[in-house]
């Protein structure tokens, strides 16, 4: 390399070198200025918003909250969250160890480390601000006092300054002792108590300072959100709550792994006992507490005075918690423990009624369990979701299913076959959609079912509000044909919903409890605005469900004509469903401006009595008396034919136009989905003359050398099938040998004539045999009755 080149090399070097110090020099000089803007910037705003801050000196004789009330729709006051304060102040000292250790353990475990707020607690805050989650972040036990005691627990970025500034002069004015004191004395533990003396009294009728270690770690993990966590609200979360708190007492060793055991055990032995029945429609204020608490945050309830009013009618609920109790009780011999109902608008989806159990307060039967919102198998009731999706598809209540015993593939190994019985335990034989859904039969549902597809299903139901029916990979694995009879749990909350759809012409409105929320000065935080809803179903589907519901007659053959699912001079459409063994048993019916469902069963899920019957005992009865209540006042109101649906008369057996010699009916159609002929049962068969009783063979045919005769011919194709078997019709043979003795015209022949003529030989040089049983040997030799 020359000399020239060595410097010219060193002379680039040095330039790069040059060009990055100069780079580092100006992102110092950026990065310095920015530390300085938002060094000047937190002092702008520690100095705005410190101009109104409460002094920490107010913690030591705190204010008391304003009073949270939920009121009905008309204004009548359901609960007053401090009403009836209990709040009684104790020492630090007079607090059990154990429950300080609790508290720290599960709310701020650095609690005497840090300096009243939490660094990695506000970083959590920014992300989930840049992130768009919302406000949240952790806090410690000093900022928690702060906010329940000095602030609001509105969810705003001035908020969040404030606590964080009053938190950095709370910790330097007070000794740790004093804020965990004044923390346990303060903070709300569900209900009317506050404070951790009041709470012992509340949930376990002690002085604090008898607690044990499980009723402190129960206690500990209740302020984070107590209506959730509340033993009265209807769930059992408290006990994974505590078994939380247990396991990080462990963590920080204040206890051991055998004593965690042991108080899990103990709490989930425990029985709460509810002693407040100053509540109004208890279960229904419980859900609406834990919507207010979503929405606006446990401490706005307990302390934010909130003037809340719901969609409830305390007329309504009032009658329906009587009548469910009522009814309940005449039911003991039938092993019937419990009941809830649910009465709702579906026009706007306002709940008028929410009856959880038969007693909220029976605390040796868990009256405080909300069977409303539950998870249990429907049975038959889900059944019109299928039929409409049958309806879209082109399916009609006129057509023909044959109600015979059949086997279906179950895709499960160790059972294969699949055999549904009815609830009567008898096989109707050739039944028409509008029939078999009136009626709740169930062999008919199954075909339907099997002829629509699961998954179609299951998505209309989801759409329409059955949540638990989503058409996931999941879900779809774990359901089969058995869906339509109760395969699938939902609760009756979504049932209700769902039924509103097929009351309101299609349009699904989501369920709405709260109207209007205000803060104590009369200020809007929340009104409820009535929405469009969603088209979900098409309303000429909605209307054919809706008229064979609350058609008598075609439910008189499972119910008769004199059934709890009638009330005299009123137009309602009615659904039932009872699941195997009597575990469950519902009524759900609806009018344009009401829907009302009712449960029955055992909280347990023990079986009632085999002799519940739907439309006789169980639900129908509570039904009928609360659909009475809510219809009182309102004049009757059928269901909106659409323009785009028709009656036309039909043949009452083939569903087809009407045939001569055979009853007809009237039925609804969808314009484009008339029939157009007789039914496809009515077929003239080709016999030979030759063979008395046979069926012409192929040479007979090809030489017109046959007679006629119009028989009746019941033929199923088995879309399920799974191995080329055709179950369906296997079915409809057997039944077929034990039917109609007495005329022939059931009874086409199925033996194909051997009679080979002159040649010897049919034209196509093969001998007939007789065709197998089991297959639909008349089809390929049958042509339709013409019109009449």
């Amino acid at each position: 390399m020359t000399d020239y080149s060595r410097r010219g090399s060193r002379r680039k070097r040095g330039i790069g070198s040059s060009s990055k110090v100069f780079l580092y020099s100006k992102l110092s000089k950026y990065a310095f200025y920015g530390l300085i803007a938002f060094i000047i910037l937190m002092v702008v705003l520690f100095l705005w918003y410190g101009r109104s801050l409460p002094t920490p000196g107010k913690l030591i004789d705190p204010p008391l909250g304003q009073s949270t009330r939920i009121y009905d729709r008309k204004g009548i006051l359901l609960y007053s969250v401090y009403q009836n304060q209990n709040r009684t102040y104790v020492k630090l000292k007079d607090i059990p160890i154990n429950l300080r250790n609790a508290t720290i353990a599960i709310e701020d475990k650095n609690f005497y480390k840090n300096q009243g707020f939490s660094i990695t607690g506000y970083l959590r805050a920014v992300r989930n601000i840049v992130l768009f989650r919302g406000l949240s972040g952790g806090s410690t036990i000093t900022q928690q006092l702060v906010k329940n005691v000095l602030l609001s627990s509105e969810r705003t970025i001035p908020r969040k300054i404030k606590e964080l500034m009053l938190s950095i002069q709370v910790d330097k004015k007070y000794s740790k002792d004093q804020i965990l004191e004044m923390y346990l004395n303060d903070v709300p533990y569900g209900g009317t108590s506050i404070g951790v003396e009041a709470a012992a009294e509340s949930y376990f009728g002690k002085k604090v300072g008898e607690l044990n270690i499980a009723e402190s770690a129960f206690l500990a993990g209740l302020p984070q959100s107590p209506s959730i966590y509340s033993p009265y609200s209807g769930n059992k979360y408290y006990i994974n709550r505590t078994e939380d708190v247990l396991k990080q007492m462990v963590s920080e060793k204040y206890i051991t792994e055998d004593q965690k055991e042991k108080a899990l055990l103990e709490i989930k032995k425990k029985t709460f006992s509810q002693k407040d029945t100053s509540i109004k429609a208890p279960h229904f204020v419980i859900y609406v507490k834990q919507l207010l608490a979503k929405q606006f945050g446990e401490a706005a309830i307990e302390n934010g005075g909130l003037q809340v009013t719901t969609t409830l009618d305390y007329s309504i609920e009032k009658e329906a918690e009587k009548i469910v109790k009522e009814e309940i009780d005449k039911l003991k011999g039938y092993r019937v423990g419990n009941g809830s109902s649910i009465v709702m608008d579906p026009k706007s989806g306002e709940i008028l009624a929410m009856v959880g159990s038969k007693d909220y307060f029976d605390t040796k039967n868990d009256g405080n369990f909300n069977t409303a919102l539950a998870s249990r198998q429907p049975g038959s009731s889900l059944k019109p979701i299928m039929y409409a999706t049958a309806f879209e598809k082109g399916y009609t209540p006129s057509t023909m299913i044959m109600d015979v015993k059949t086997d279906f593939p179950s895709n499960d190994p160790k059972h294969p076959i699949y055999t549904p019985v009815n609830y009567d335990g008898k096989y109707h034989g050739p039944l028409q959609l509008r029939f078999a859904l009136g009626s709740s039969v169930n062999i008919a549902a199954v075909k339907m079912l099997g002829r629509i597809g699961v998954k179609d299903v299951m998505q209309n139901a989801y759409d329409m509000g059955i949540e638990n029916w989503k058409p996931t990979s999941e879900s779809m694995a774990d359901v089969g044909l058995s869906l339509v009879l109760g395969g699938r749990e939902t609760t009756l909350l979504d049932e209700v919903t769902a039924y509103s759809v097929f009351a309101n012409q299609g349009v699904k409105q989501d369920p709405v409890a709260i109207l209007k929320v205000t803060d104590n000065k009369g200020n809007k935080l929340f009104e409820y605005k009535k929405r469009n809803g969603e088209k979900v179903l098409s309303s000429e589907a909605s209307y054919l469900i809706s008229h064979i519901l609350l058609d008598n007659n075609a439910r008189s053959l499972a119910f008769g004509p004199n059934s709890w699912l009638v009330i005299p001079g009123r137009t309602v459409s009615v659904k039932t469903g009872t699941t195997d063994q009597k575990r469950d048993n519902w009524t759900v019916g609806y009018t344009p401006s009401v829907v009302v469902g009712v449960w029955v069963g055992n909280n347990d899920n023990t079986p009632m009595n085999q002799g519940i019957s739907s439309g006789v005992t169980g639900a129908s009865p509570i039904w009928n008396r609360i659909m009475r209540i809510a219809l009182k006042g309102k004049s009757d109101e059928p269901p909106k034919k659409p323009d785009n649906v028709v009656a036309m008369q039909i043949d009452s057996l083939g569903g087809g136009l009407p045939v001569s010699g055979q009853s007809s009916r009237s039925e609804y159609f969808i314009k484009g989905t008339e029939p157009t002929g007789p039914g496809p049962i009515y077929q003239k068969v080709k016999l030979s003359k030759h063979q008395n009783g046979k069926l012409a063979n192929q040479s007979e045919i090809n030489a017109r050398d046959y007679d006629t005769k119009d028989y009746i011919v019941f033929h199923e194709e088995d879309p399920v099938s799974t191995d080329g078997k055709n179950r369906w019709q296997e079915g409809i043979i057997a039944w077929l040998s034990g039917q109609y003795s007495g005329d022939e015209k059931y009874h086409p022949p199925t033996e194909v004539s051997d009679y080979q003529g002159s040649s010897g030989s049919n034209s196509s040089g093969e001998t007939p045999t007789q065709a197998p049983s089991s297959a639909p040997t008349v089809s390929p030799i049958l042509t339709p009755t013409s019109t009449p």
